[in-house]
């Protein structure tokens, strides 16, 4: 090329000893990527079944929640209702007993004098 010698090594000669061990090595590469393969597949269907499991209960959590969002409800309005209740019906014995108590004491003292 540029009046350089260039040294050129041979590749060595392949027997058929060293092809078979070539073939070998091959073999046993193709077979642990088929290994490989069906262990991925395998853990991947794991992986698929776990996270349909866990969509499940995320499911049925979320219907609990609503069910018991609306007992919530439920119990909240019937406790404002009862709230109602005992105002109305304190307001009531305030006017019925105690307004009641009063007349008379005071037509007792109008009545004497």
């Amino acid at each position: 090329m540029s009046g350089a010698s260039e040294t050129l090594i041979p590749f060595a000669k392949q027997t058929a000893s060293t092809a078979d061990s070539l073939d070998k090595a091959g073999k046993s590469i193709l077979g642990l990527l088929q290994q490989a393969a069906g262990m991925a597949e395998e853990n991947s269907k794991h992986a698929i079944e776990v996270a349909q499991k866990l969509s499940d209960q995320v499911q049925a959590a979320e219907h609990r929640i609503r069910d018991l969002e609306a007992d919530v409800k439920y119990f909240q309005e019937r406790a404002e209702r009862g709230e109602q209740w005992l105002s109305y019906i304190s307001s009531e014995i305030k006017d019925k007993f105690l307004r009641a108590a009063e007349v008379p004491s005071s037509k007792r003292s109008s009545g004497r004098a």
